[in-house]
């Protein structure tokens, strides 16, 4: 039965003041902690991070009406990351997941990562189960779907995604209060598989973008993930690497902080190569973690060409193929 009179009832619940720490229900989930990684690990990001702390904000509060007795609904969280790749999506989606967890709204908060491969079947009656097989993996956490667009190829008749696409959005409505869907991918190709699939677009509710990163964000970043492995940039290698980033950028295939991350792989063995080929006596622990201009200045980048990838090894559009290329 409907309520006779509902203003009548907000009316009542408006003059409770029975009070309300919602400090202790965010400090009580440890989420504070959980943000303040988030700031310290991510160079950047600032809309993206700005995202996550309202959807902190809105859990926080819905445990707060939880806890004084107010009728909630779990609220939808299935996500759309959107972004080039190496902007931090997937590292965002693992700490959404332990927010998720900390505040009650998964059982584990664990992240599983899945592709097209991974959902969809090459014959009739094998989609079904490989969708489902994923969903109970990830269920208590979080389902970040890659490349999610693959999914849905409409130019193949016999193409099975859409039946993992159905079988998606039946599971992600009937089990939101334990289960989170992130679908990623390029932005304009998750534009058009929302469009083509309306059912889907209406149960993601909240869609990130995440911007590519700048010049002084990447050289951060490679200064960040030098200090974790105990190695640094000398003053002139400083300079030398803000210009292979400028140079690198203008390449195919760049992928933010992921190709930064090859670029110090790289360096890091021509500096070893270099202090091997010396063989000098008198090196220091100093020379060991310091890698210098020459180390960098090295790299083909410089020559407008690409590195790491194979030449006589064709690129092509599927699937993962350019994240197995190195690039």
């Amino acid at each position: 039965m409907g309520c006779s009179d509902p203003e009548g009832i907000a009316d009542a619940i408006s003059d409770d003041l029975t009070p309300v720490d919602l400090k202790a229900a965010y400090e009580g989930g440890h989420v504070k902690e959980v943000l303040d990684q988030l700031d310290q690990e991510l160079i950047g990001l600032r809309p993206v991070k700005t995202r996550i702390r309202e959807i902190a904000a809105l859990l926080v509060v819905e445990r707060a009406r939880k806890q004084v007795g107010l009728a909630t609904t779990a609220p939808s969280l299935h996500m759309s990351f959107t972004g080039r790749p190496g902007t931090g999506k997937t590292t965002v989606a693992e700490r959404m997941s332990k927010i998720l967890h900390r505040l009650g709204y998964v059982r584990k908060g664990h992240v599983v990562t899945a592709t097209r491969d991974d959902l969809v079947g090459q014959y009739i009656g094998h989609t079904a189960p490989k969708t489902r097989e994923m969903l109970k993996k990830a269920m208590g956490g979080v389902l970040f779907i890659d490349e999610a667009y693959y999914l849905y190829r409409p130019e193949n008749e016999r193409d099975y995604g859409a039946e993992a696409i159905e079988i998606l959005l039946q599971v992600m409505e009937a089990n939101r209060e334990d289960l989170v869907v992130i679908f990623a991918g390029y932005k304009d190709r998750m534009d058009v598989f929302y469009q083509s699939n309306p059912g889907l677009s209406s149960r993601v509710a909240n869609h990130i973008d995440f911007p590519d990163y700048t010049v002084p964000e990447l050289l951060a970043i490679a200064k960040l993930i030098l200090a974790k492995e105990n190695y640094r940039l000398s003053e002139e290698a400083t300079v030398v690497f803000a210009e292979y980033i400028q140079r690198r950028m203008l390449l195919p295939f760049f992928a933010n902080a992921r190709s930064i991350r090859n670029a110090i792989d790289r360096a890091r063995m021509r500096q070893a190569n270099r202090l091997f080929n010396a063989m000098a006596a008198g090196l220091t622990k100093r020379d060991l973690i310091t890698i210098e201009a020459e180390d960098i200045t090295a790299s083909r980048v410089f020559a407008g060409e690409l590195e790491g990838l194979d030449p006589s090894a064709p690129l092509t559009d599927e699937p993962g193929a350019r994240d197995r290329a190195g690039l």
